[in-house]
């Protein structure tokens, strides 16, 4: 997990409520891989890296804000699946996505990938 320096030193910004944590996974070469998580369920992934898998989801791909999004009709309200920043300075790309989790889950997930930007 981690700690609020940690935080503030990612290639991006996030709004954390109260109770959601950020977690280092998967690094590879040039590239890290962070899960937002409530407890143990993760909510979002963050990529920064040279080149992402983008877009994984499935929809429509809107340019607003900075940023790719991958958006989807779900229970008749457009979702925010991911994110796509591409920038000139290392990392090339952030890419947030949120996962499979429903409810209030889905709501924090979607609110949380809305929040990221890049530094």
């Amino acid at each position: 997990m981690l700690n609020a320096s940690a935080i503030a030193a990612l290639p991006f910004s996030l709004d954390l409520p109260a109770g959601v944590t950020v977690t280092t996974g998967r690094p590879g070469p040039n590239f890290t891989v962070w899960t937002v998580r409530r407890g143990e369920r993760s909510l979002v992934m963050i990529y920064a890296g040279p080149v992402s898998q983008f877009p994984i989801y499935s929809g429509e791909m809107v340019e607003a804000g900075g940023r790719a999004s991958i958006v989807a009709n779900e229970e008749g309200r457009r979702v925010a699946l991911e994110h796509l920043f591409t920038r000139t300075a290392a990392p090339n790309e952030i890419h947030v996505w949120i996962t499979s989790v429903e409810g209030q889950d889905r709501l924090l997930a979607e609110r949380i990938a809305q929040s990221v930007d890049p530094r």
